[in-house]
């Protein structure tokens, strides 16, 4: 009877121990710079929740969210993200973190963007010089960036050369091609930090607050269907935007240097709970 009992004590208490899954797709970079290796084991903590990642570029992530495969989402796309909710497709857009991107090449700097006085100046001169230039070519949310910034250089989609190579892949396998090629490429400083593969490369351009790169969390809307786990998502946001998250993602840093700002409007764990 004393076995018995104690087999049924180990059951009770493996069932209540049991995590709760949901689906997030995440951007490539988001997962490239580490830091969800630093947060879901404290989410699952803290919450009882595994998260299962599905890592992707913003528009395949934003995709995923609009067929309703994953519960959220969280990208870096403003315009992509904000039409994603006008679409009915999220209930809403919550910041949760900053970093910004910076222009890597090699040390020789051959096209002279070091000296630039913006970026969209650093691509004109990389341009002008028919330097190797890897793109993400994958829709992500660093592409629709870049593609952006080629616009105000003056180099509308197309308008590059035999030295433009769109490798449509996230971003470490964009900067091991980078590293392959003594070519030039733009990536969230996160990533680049995180980067094993440097090679001849280095961060030879930054500081323009055109390259600001805001991440935001976008739950799914659960009218996509009953298996559309809302409940588990709002309660994964509160604690994203939670001071447990912010000291984390505040935390984080490589080589003493900060990978991401926490930006969000903070929950209060404790009201949350209630």
């Amino acid at each position: 009877m004393r076995k018995l009992t104690l087999a049924m004590a180990v059951a009770l208490t493996g069932a209540a121990a049991s995590a709760e899954e949901m689906k997030m797709a995440v951007t490539t970079s988001f997962h490239n710079s580490g830091l969800a290796e630093v947060l879901l084991p404290e989410i699952k903590k803290d919450t009882n929740i595994d998260v299962q990642l599905l890592v992707v570029g913003t528009g395949q992530a934003i995709k995923l969210g609009e067929a309703g495969d994953v519960d959220a989402v969280l990208v870096h796309a403003k315009a992509a993200e904000e039409q994603f909710v006008a679409d009915g497709h999220g209930t809403h857009r919550r910041e949760i973190m900053y970093n910004d991107f910076v222009i890597i090449g090699p040390k020789e700097d051959p096209a002279g963007i070091t000296d630039a006085a913006t970026a969209g100046d650093a691509f004109a001169a990389i341009a002008e010089a028919e330097a190797p230039f890897i793109s993400r070519g994958d829709d992500s949310g660093t592409h629709k960036k870049e593609l952006g910034l080629w616009s105000a250089a003056g180099f509308g989609a197309g308008a590059q050369g035999d030295w433009y190579k769109a490798v449509g892949a996230g971003m470490g396998a964009a900067l091991n091609t980078a590293a392959g090629i003594d070519g030039y490429i733009m990536s969230d400083r996160a990533s680049w930090l995180n980067f094993g593969n440097k090679g001849n490369l280095e961060l030879l351009f930054s500081g323009d607050p055109l390259l600001f790169n805001q991440y935001a969390y976008l739950p799914v809307d659960p009218a996509k269907g009953d298996h559309i786990k809302s409940d588990l998502a709002e309660e994964l946001e509160a604690w994203l935007t939670s001071a447990r998250a912010k000291e984390l993602i505040d935390g984080y840093t490589i080589n003493g240097e900060q990978l991401f700002t926490f930006n969000a409007e903070m929950t209060d764990m404790s009201k949350a709970a209630e």
